[in-house]
């Protein structure tokens, strides 16, 4: 069983930095993405950033220039580094894992990310 432990939420202020880390554990395929969502109150979860295990990236609109994701493929690990963070961006944040080569998805419990001004 892949279980996520997510890490680094807290409580910033506007302009300031945070950075999240995921741990996956457990047997997870050669061929995946892993991946930070966000979901605001009363609004849908959303993406946020992506990265296949050939790197490639993707990131929503609204964080492109100021979040940079990353992993460390032999700990199983993604990271989320957060800047210039704004209020909006105030949420909470959940790890995915999809597991092209097993045909899974996993998330993790979540993250809180509060960001005032």
């Amino acid at each position: 069983q892949v279980q996520l432990v997510e890490s680094g939420g807290g409580l910033v202020q506007a302009g300031g930095s945070l950075r999240l880390s995921c741990a996956a554990s457990g047997r997870i395929g050669s061929r995946n993405t892993m991946g930070w969502y966000r979901q605001a109150p009363g609004k849908q979860r959303e993406l946020v950033a992506s990265i296949t295990s050939g790197s490639s990236t993707n990131y929503a609109d609204s964080v492109k220039g100021r979040f940079t994701i990353s992993r460390d493929n032999a700990k199983n690990t993604v990271f989320l580094q957060m800047n210039s963070l704004k209020p909006e961006d105030t949420a909470v944040y959940y790890c995915n894992v999809v597991d092209s080569s097993w045909y899974q998805n996993y998330w993790g419990q979540g993250t809180q990310v509060t960001v005032s001004s």
